[in-house]
């Protein structure tokens, strides 16, 4: 199985961002194929990532509901569940160094936990191909509480600047210890930080949630930038202060 990265945080810290600049930096350092995994019901890593999405895994699972509703039988003589891996197969874009899957959500009351549980599978079936499994996880701990992947190597916390967030990625890492999840080394990233100097006070909040500082990201006004232009955040130039970041954070965690 390969190395899985889980990255998780409280909304708005931008860890899609992060997310998707990690995976290209993995990708610069020669450490591909890379599965990236955005378990985030509101995908939008392949904006940040810079490639088109067909359909996600909730799409897909509509698609095989309304076939049995309408009466219609699956192409080739498959069954239910062949036609379903097949179509699971299909919604996999490639891109450079790396292939997407994307969870997205189904309509209708409950189905976001079928959706999950179709992921899940899908992710254990597929991540021995790769060397590395990086998955995008909604606000907070819904996807690693439901065993998206059985074991996560490096999970890491994603914050911003503030107080309550630092607060928040310390309720996240003491889940995953209360629900007994396989999870290696836990880090905390500190997102959107002016000039790059964190202060005082946060500093103090993280010393007294003995969180593991591996890296300060600051507010890169080219993020903003691409963002409002609709430009993929792996564009940004290589000595932008986000990617220099990252690469950095990436050294850090010494990955093989």
């Amino acid at each position: 199985m390969g190395y899985n990265i889980a990255v998780a945080g409280k909304g708005g810290t931008g860890k899609t961002s992060l997310t998707g600049l990690l995976v290209n930096s993995l990708i610069q350092d020669k450490k591909s194929p890379v599965l990236v995994v955005d378990a985030d019901a509101n995908a939008n890593i392949n904006e940040v990532l810079g490639i088109d999405v067909e359909a996600s895994i909730g799409q897909i699972r509509e698609e095989v509901n309304q076939r049995e509703k309408l009466g219609n039988s699956f192409p080739g003589g498959m069954t239910k569940a062949q036609f379903l891996q097949y179509r699971l197969n299909s919604i996999i874009e490639e891109g450079e160094g790396y292939d997407l899957l994307v969870m997205g959500r189904s309509e209708g009351e409950g189905c976001y936990c079928f959706v999950n549980g179709i992921l899940r599978e899908q992710v254990q079936k597929i991540s021995n191909h790769y060397n590395y499994v990086v998955i995008d996880n909604e606000a907070g701990m819904e996807h690693l509480s439901r065993k998206t992947t059985r074991h996560v190597d490096t999970l890491l916390l994603v914050s911003d600047c503030s107080r309550r967030s630092i607060q928040a990625v310390a309720r996240i890492r003491d889940l995953a210890k209360e629900l007994n999840l396989s999870v290696g080394e836990v880090k905390l990233i500190v997102n959107k930080v002016p000039d790059g100097i964190l202060h005082e006070g946060v500093k103090e909040e993280i010393e007294k949630y003995k969180l593991d500082l591996i890296g300060v990201v600051p507010l890169d006004e080219l993020i903003y930038e691409y963002d409002s232009t609709g430009k993929p955040l792996v564009e940004l130039p290589e000595d932008s202060q986000a990617k220099q970041a990252i690469k950095n954070i990436i050294a850090k965690l010494e990955l093989k």
